[in-house]
């Protein structure tokens, strides 16, 4: 239901003094905990899916899953973590070899109590004012009371997503990543849980309650290592005098970096308001329709990005050595292998639709018809993976400079002006399928903004060699896709289809991409093709 989408807070540790033996076991670790909690959104949604099909109750709890994902974006993800992960980096600094009160506690008694109300305060006025955000989200929506008893439980996430936020930061500042990574795992945990008790006595209204308990438990998960790492006063290596900036510098820096970032977010987080807004008027289930495409979709964007998560640390320390040479390798080389997964992910996606949706959601009450609904949205959605992970990709590479930038919050922007533009002359016309397709055209506009963008900046991509790999994988996709479509609809069974389906197109794209010499797919075989023929 929530999109997964990698921080965009750095997710290894600043300079204090680990190995990158150890900075790389923790960005793996991350990793593979995005990925578990990732299966465990799919098998929640699975479950909601199950009980409740797709109708009118369903789009009224989506709107509702508005609040914590917007929650998500700004207190835990991005916006929050930028503020006080420096703050808690600088803290430690202050703290080695000081003999004084702990600088780490006088940090936290003089900002978590002032940040406890504020997010307690915001969240009253939520709950109070629910009955307003759910009639401008969804103006018209059948379900609005429903929506409203939904959007006041979700509400709560503003307290625990907010102190979630706070923990992840505090643990990232002293270099513990396990943690924070895993709190969507618990997340997830809490809403199954409760689906599963309550979903025949409650209704939807069980996944907002879980959605509530989720917050407490992404918490309590971090509670025990929060606890160690204040107790613990671990040595931490002071920076050089020179690099202490003063207060008022640092929290003036914090401020101009923060808020670029903050706006790119919420901008990207907003093409999921506008969709919403725009389905609210449709037929019952348009909106649990394009959820349930959306989620599937984005799985091979998710697994694309994970090399990201590892790597964004390298490209922020090549740039702040000046060693722009290395960071434009390294993010020139990330687009492409990014770039393979997911096009080979999306030639499947496109290809095999309808049976990716039997088989993960065709059971209980969603229905044939629900099935074909889907698949036809996800179609859509798949067009714009490419422009997804691109922008996830090249936006990590423009928050790693020390500087604020706000040419991709405008590029983002535009990005959103073209969706929302497109899907109002596309939904008289086509429906679901349109508002999906809106979405593929903004994203994709904001992904080439993006490289354009990136080619004159201080790594200076090459635009037209990257522009040209990136062509030659959207032609072996294209090849796999119709092979991969002709071997599914060949066979009956849709897991068989499925399974003859995705081989097919592994094949395809890899012959393809081998024969077009695409660099980095030829250096990521390598080793595979070496060991072969050796073996010979």
């Amino acid at each position: 239901m929530t999109k997964i989408v990698p921080p965009l807070a750095p997710t290894a540790a600043p300079e204090l003094g680990s190995s990158g033996r150890l900075l790389a076991r923790a960005a793996f670790l991350t990793a593979g905990l995005t990925v578990a909690g990732a299966l465990l959104g799919l098998l929640r949604d699975q479950a909601f899916a199950h009980f409740f099909g797709a109708d009118t109750d369903t789009d009224a709890f989506l709107v509702a899953w508005t609040v914590p994902e917007v929650a998500a974006t700004l207190l835990i993800e991005d916006g929050l973590a930028f503020v006080l992960v420096p703050a808690f980096s600088l803290a430690l600094v202050k703290r080695a070899g000081h003999t004084g009160p702990d600088p780490v506690r006088t940090l936290v008694a003089a900002t978590l109590p002032r940040l406890m109300l504020v997010l307690a305060a915001g969240g009253a006025v939520l709950i109070a004012a629910a009955p307003a955000v759910v009639a401008v989200l969804a103006p018209g929506l059948p379900r609005a009371d429903l929506a409203v008893d939904c959007t006041r439980l979700t509400a709560t996430c503003v307290l625990t997503f907010g102190l979630t936020g706070y923990c992840s930061a505090a643990l990232r500042g002293h270099g513990r990543f396990l943690a924070p990574a895993s709190i969507y795992v618990a997340y997830n945990v809490g809403i199954i849980a409760l689906l599963l008790l309550l979903g025949r006595a409650w209704g939807v209204r069980a996944a907002a309650a879980g959605v509530a308990l989720g917050g407490v438990l992404m918490i309590l998960v971090q509670l025990p290592a929060l606890w160690h790492s204040w107790r613990d006063r671990e040595p931490v290596v002071a920076l050089p005098a020179a690099r202490r900036p003063t207060r008022g510098t640092a929290q003036a820096l914090r401020l101009a970096l923060v808020a670029p970032i903050v706006v790119f977010a919420l901008s990207r987080q907003t093409q999921v308001l506008i969709e919403r807004f725009l389905a609210a008027p449709l037929p019952a289930g348009a909106i649990s329709h394009l959820n349930y495409a959306q989620k599937v979709a984005q799985m091979p964007m998710v697994l694309s990005l994970m090399l990201c998560t590892v790597t964004f640390p390298v490209i922020a320390r090549a740039l702040a050595a000046g060693d722009t040479e290395r960071a434009r390798r390294r993010v020139e080389s990330d687009l492409i292998v990014a770039g393979t997964i997911v096009l080979l992910g999306a030639s499947v996606v496109v290809a095999c639709a309808p049976q990716i949706i039997q088989v993960l959601f065709q059971r209980g009450a969603f229905t044939a018809h629900d099935t074909a609904a889907t698949a036809d949205v996800m179609r859509m959605y798949a067009l714009g993976l490419l422009g997804q992970t691109l922008v996830g990709v090249l936006a990590r590479s423009y928050f790693s400079e020390a500087r604020p930038l706000w040419f991709p919050a405008c590029a983002m922007l535009s990005g959103l002006a073209a969706t929302a533009v497109a899907g109002a002359l596309a939904v008289p016309v086509w429906g679901a399928p349109g508002i999906a397709g809106a979405n593929a055209l903004g994203i994709t506009l904001t992904a080439l903004m993006l490289l354009w963008g990136s080619g004159r900046r201080r790594t200076a991509l090459s635009v037209r060699w990257v522009g040209g790999q990136l062509a030659r994988l959207v032609v072996a996709a294209g090849g796999a896709t119709a092979v991969c479509w002709w071997g599914a609809y060949e066979t009956p069974n849709p897991v068989l289809a499925l399974t003859v389906g995705a081989t097919s197109a592994v094949v395809v794209f890899a012959v393809v991409a081998r024969l077009l010499r695409v660099r980095e797919f030829c250096l990521l075989f390598r080793p595979v093709t070496r060991k072969l023929w050796h073996a010979r």
